[in-house]
């Protein structure tokens, strides 16, 4: 899986498109990135571009962003409502998928010196790449805004991080700018069957972190109490690392509760969702639906439909598909408008865009990959079609979890039957990307064979590429053999305790897996007979063959099993 970052910019511009234009073209140009997002406003005269892919592809594509703002925009002349003290006055990231905070610090820090080093423009790190805690709130670094630059570049506390430490000529125009990394940062609007703003305010008040200012006697109209430096004293809510306020929404005449949860890893939107009802419920309003702003990643949907479905006492190990169907309904994130996954979820935005053109054998229906696995093309092939049998082992196991799991009669058991689906579900995943990834490690090997072998350095390199292809088409049926044996642990576990009146479907992933194992292990062999190195071949056919044997018994096990319940 590829880790992903998000890069939310800010520049200081929010009136001329054409700038704008510019600075957003170079993040386009960067092969490996998905501008998601450009939100100019005229009032801030700022602009929100958010961009997401890979994590060094993006660093690429902020730092050229930067670069040409810093060419585009003189802070001398900007005059804005949002507070600012640089060209590109923020620069976060935040990780998105298979990337920890750690890791994405490191860039973000690196980003930061690069900037600063390369570009000369001054840089604080702030949030959790801040190199220290009093640093770590943007606001602090961004004290006194633009105008202040002069005096805090130079001081022995405020320096930047990195860049120069004057304000001269350049810096003047450039500005300073506030590179960080934070958590995925969600807005995310509540809808209530309400139209006072009052009462939207009120149950805010109740949920977001700061809470509310504290009163003497009348909690709503008593006098504020203060602390000992003149501050008042706040009663927090009930939710950590969310911001939120009451509105009226004139286009839908509803109030809403807006949220930003700036952090999903300490409340998700579905605690949140859950949250608001149950403040609301207790003021005699009723939440109707909600409203997702912007974009939102994979694992937050997901997550959010196996709370729901867990909460239903309903097996989890269900599709990526049905998961979020079932977050969708349960938010109420359709209300207003439809819902469409595909332009609101940052992993599917990033897949459609590098995919475009592109044909997949998944994607394929059953007669269209009949029809193609019996065409003259030689792809796909049988390890295509052993990891298909694969995802059909793991299918009918998952299958017959589910089943289990909603059996009348077996409701005390609902939350054993739906760990085995989610292990179930699992191997399908792997083994329907394997479907793919064996026709393309076919073709690696064609396209090596097809490079040019004129002189001795293309001789080289042509039989290099064509032994680095081999062991490639090597692994991958490899990898398929070990899944679609491992499957089957599931399938003998559903054989055993599940449904029996599914046992026999049990009983068919078992011949499904033990002859995508087989079929997987032909590939292996062929794939290695062409390799150099026969210390590794030798090694990788001998695995291959105790794994075989294994799914043979294995098999047999399971059979013994079906044919005993029948």
């Amino acid at each position: 899986m590829k880790k992903l970052i998000e890069c939310v910019p800010n520049f200081s511009e929010g009136n001329d498109m054409h700038i704008i234009d510019q600075i957003t073209a170079e993040i386009k140009a960067v092969e490996g990135v998905s501008l998601i997002d450009v939100d100019p406003g005229k009032a801030t005269n700022r602009t929100v571009v958010t961009m997401v892919g890979t994590p060094e592809e993006v660093c690429e594509a902020a730092f050229r962003a930067v670069k040409k703002a810093s060419e585009l925009i003189d802070m001398k002349k900007h005059k804005g409502a949002h507070p600012r003290f640089g060209a590109t006055d923020v620069c976060p990231l935040v990780p998105v998928s298979n990337i920890t905070m750690e890791e994405t610090v490191e860039y973000a820090r690196a980003l930061a010196k690069r900037i600063g080093e390369e570009l000369n423009i001054p840089v604080y790190c702030y949030e959790n790449a801040a190199f220290t805690p009093e640093r770590k709130n943007l606001a602090t670094c961004r004290a006194g805004e633009y105008e202040a630059l002069g005096e805090r570049l130079s001081s022995e506390q405020w320096h930047p991080d990195f860049g120069p430490r004057e304000l001269n000529e350049w810096t003047a125009k450039t500005g300073a700018t506030a590179v960080g990394a934070r958590n995925f940062l969600v807005a995310y609007n509540v809808n209530l069957n309400t139209t006072s703003t009052r009462r939207a305010n009120a149950i805010a008040f109740d949920v977001r972190e700061r809470g509310r200012a504290k009163r003497e006697g009348n909690p709503i109209t008593g006098k504020i109490v203060k602390d000992a430096n003149g501050k008042n004293v706040m009663i927090p809510g009930t939710l950590k690392s969310v911001k939120a306020i009451g509105w009226y929404i004139e286009e839908y005449g509803i109030a809403q509760i807006s949220m930003n949860l700036t952090d999903i890893s300490v409340t998700s939107v579905h605690e949140a969702f859950d949250e608001v009802c149950r403040k609301a419920q207790d003021r005699g309003i009723r939440v109707t639906g909600s409203e997702l702003v912007g974009v939102i990643p994979l694992k937050a949907m997901l997550d959010a439909g196996r709370y729901f479905l867990r909460k239903q006492q309903r097996s989890t190990g269900v599709s990526d598909k049905e998961l979020i169907k079932i977050a969708v309904k349960s938010l109420g994130l359709d209300e207003l408008y439809p819902f469409e996954p595909r332009k609101k979820i940052i992993e599917y935005i990033l897949e459609d865009e590098m995919n475009q053109g592109k044909k997949f054998l998944i994607d394929m229906n059953l007669r269209e990959f009949a029809d193609e696995t019996a065409s003259e093309s030689p792809a796909p092939g049988g390890g295509s079609i052993s990891a298909y049998m694969g995802a059909l082992a793991s299918s009918l196991a998952t299958m017959v979890a589910n089943l289990s799991s909603h059996k009348r009669g077996w409701d005390d058991r609902w939350e054993e039957f739906s760990n085995w689906a989610e292990r179930g579900k699992a191997y399908q995943v792997e083994l329907i990307k394997m479907v793919d990834e064996d026709t393309n490690a076919f073709n690696r090997i064609m396209d090596a064979f097809g490079l040019p072998k004129k002189t001795e350095e293309e001789k080289a390199a042509r039989h290099q590429a064509i032994q680095d292809a081999t062991k490639f088409a090597t692994e991958v049926p490899f990898k398929t053999m070990m899944l679609c044996y491992e499957c089957m642990e599931v399938v003998k576990a559903m054989a055993e305790i599940g449904n029996p009146n599914s046992v026999t479907d049990a009983g068919v992933g078992a011949l499904a897996a033990r002859s995508g194992v087989i079929g997987a292990f032909l590939n292996v062999k062929i794939n290695a007979a062409g390799l150099d190195n026969k210390e590794y071949a030798n090694d990788i056919i001998s695995r291959g063959e105790k794994v075989v044997e294994m799914a043979k018994q294995m098999e047999t096990d399971i059979l013994n099993i079906v044919n005993s319940k029948i």
